[in-house]
């Protein structure tokens, strides 16, 4: 069954949490125990729910339309989120349900992207061995949202996990605690605009066709 913490019946933030391996985690692990600390907040653990890669789509769901933002806390694994975080994406943002016909469940919600690199910033740089400015692996997220007519909020992003001292992580972990516990209070949310509206044509997606 899918783990849940510190959830109420009217929870308006979902966390997505991903790690392969937690306990090798220096930094998402503390974000993980942060978030479970702040009450009214729904946090799942997704590789402790769904070991066998299982998703229960309609539990997911259900605890995301309840939402009013989806947090997605992960490491930057291969330049994208872990896999089952994709899996997890793929099989709930589902056509109908969260984008195309009739697929509006989402509109007007929030996504706050929460991730960690092992390179430190520097090396997100085109002279670099990332050989790109972080932003540019940005635009799937921002996409995603503006799909399925969700507003992607400034990314909470905390480079060279590996090497940081422990009072950086403290200080990373003591913001992302904050800002949970203050949105949608954020002021930086006032000047964002209004979600995407991204109309994905019936012709593009035929009824009864099967998938590519």
């Amino acid at each position: 069954m899918p783990t849940t913490t510190n959830t109420e019946s009217a929870a308006h933030i979902y966390v997505i949490a991903a790690h392969p391996r937690w306990r090798d985690s220096r930094v998402n692990l503390q974000l993980l125990k942060a978030a479970r600390d702040v009450p009214g907040i729904d946090v799942n653990d997704l590789y402790n729910s769904y070991p066998d890669y299982a998703i229960d789509v309609k539990t997911e769901q259900t605890r995301l339309a309840r939402a009013e933002m989806l947090v997605l806390l992960h490491p930057v694994q291969w330049y994208s989120m872990p896999s089952l975080q994709k899996l997890w994406l793929d099989d709930v943002f589902s056509y109908g349900w969260a984008y195309g016909k009739g697929g509006n469940k989402l509109e007007g919600k929030d996504v706050w992207l929460v991730a960690t690199t092992g390179g430190p910033e520097d090396s997100y740089h085109p002279q670099r061995y990332n050989r790109y400015f972080f932003d540019a692996f940005l635009p799937p997220y921002e996409q995603t949202a503006a799909l399925c007519g969700m507003r992607f909020l400034p990314p909470l992003i905390f480079h060279g996990a590996r090497s940081a001292s422990d009072a950086a992580v403290a200080e990373h972990v003591a913001v992302f605690k904050d800002r949970l516990q203050t949105y949608p209070n954020w002021p930086e949310l006032d000047d964002l605009g209004g979600c995407a509206s991204c109309v994905v044509p019936e012709t593009d997606r035929p009824v009864g066709q099967e998938e590519a």
